[in-house]
């Protein structure tokens, strides 16, 4: 096989990379994945920069019927953290209106050689790779988090999280509904440096 990079370029996923945009969650509609359809998505997302190969991520999905509690939780997480009625009912309606969402939980691992911050990023990396995968496929896909994601008694109730654990990102998989304007994006030119010596 060529290691010549015009035999391994792809355009259709240069592309894909430079024109993807993500779908608001309140936008997306059923039907969701299935279980068969998501699981090329969760191997995509796990081919991901894993210094060490320790794997420092797990998945929790989070299927329809399962929704209804999880917008239980993080309004009883809401009142009891003290915020507005205004940040509960925001927060809680990506599982009032969700249909499918698949939680990154990140795993930090005890490693003599990987630091603690590269297996966060590992699993930012895992984020994205799903969400873009999920995009890939022709599915609407929004990566969240929120303030309840980030408590760790709400994430042991809703997720079974452990000590050791925390959630990278939410991303909610579904069918795209309405499909939302371009957005600014950045000037790489004041934020590009480059060495040359």
């Amino acid at each position: 096989m060529s290691n010549d990079p015009q035999t391994l370029a792809s355009d259709a996923a240069l592309h894909f990379l430079l024109s993807r945009r993500s779908r608001p969650a309140k936008t997306l509609i059923a039907p969701a994945p299935t279980r068969e359809e998501l699981m090329p998505l969760l191997t995509a997302a796990a081919r991901t920069p894993d210094h060490g190969k320790l794997e420092p991520w797990r998945f929790v999905v989070i299927e329809k019927a399962a929704m209804p509690r999880l917008a239980e939780l993080t309004q009883h997480c809401g009142a009891r953290l003290g915020k507005s009625q205004e940040d509960i009912a925001k927060a809680r309606s990506q599982f009032d209106l969700g249909h499918l969402a698949v939680v990154v939980v990140e795993v930090q691992k005890e490693s003599a050689k990987i630091p603690a911050i590269e297996q966060s990023y590992s699993a930012g990396a895992v984020c994205l790779s799903l969400l873009n995968a999920a995009l890939a496929a022709g599915w609407g896909a929004n990566w969240l988090s929120g303030w309840a994601s980030h408590d760790p008694e709400f994430c042991q109730d809703a997720f079974g999280l452990q000590a050791q654990e925390r959630v990278a990102g939410i991303v909610h998989i579904a069918t795209q509904g309405a499909k939302p304007p371009e957005r600014p994006r950045p000037d790489l030119s004041t934020m590009t440096t480059w060495v040359d010596k």
